[in-house]
């Protein structure tokens, strides 16, 4: 008789991950924070939204910090202590989720921003009138 292969997801296993990446997203509505290992896969992520702001809240420094130091102590679980961080965006919470991914004791090696900038793509949007 041929033996069953139990599968076991890899949610399940807790490996352990000494260094990795932050990807900070910081838009004007929302701060998306999404830790990954070296290779690319998602480790953890915490957002403004998922931390329980709602609304224009979400796009304030308190909630990006808030945000930034829930994904750091979810990444700490797996054993990561060094990280580099990437940012993308234009939001306010893009200094403060680094401040709070330092308050939570991730060490971080390396901080590039990587907002993509058009060499004159796509035609502008109008301009906003307030």
């Amino acid at each position: 008789m041929a033996k069953q292969i139990r599968k076991v997801s890899m949610r399940k296993l807790k490996r352990k991950v000494p260094k990795g990446v932050v990807h900070i997203q910081a838009t004007f509505n929302n701060t998306i924070i999404t830790v990954t290992n070296n290779i690319g896969e998602v480790l953890c992520w915490s957002s403004a939204g998922s931390c329980g702001f709602k609304g224009a809240r979400k796009g304030t420094p308190f909630a990006a910090k808030t945000a930034a130091e829930t994904a750091a102590r979810q990444s700490l679980d797996y054993g990561m202590r060094e990280a580099s961080v990437m940012v993308k965006g234009p939001g306010a919470g893009r200094e403060t989720a680094l401040r709070g991914l330092q308050e939570a004791g991730l060490k971080m090696t390396l901080i590039r921003d990587i907002t993509t900038i058009p060499h004159n793509g796509c035609r502008a949007p109008k301009k906003r009138r307030i």
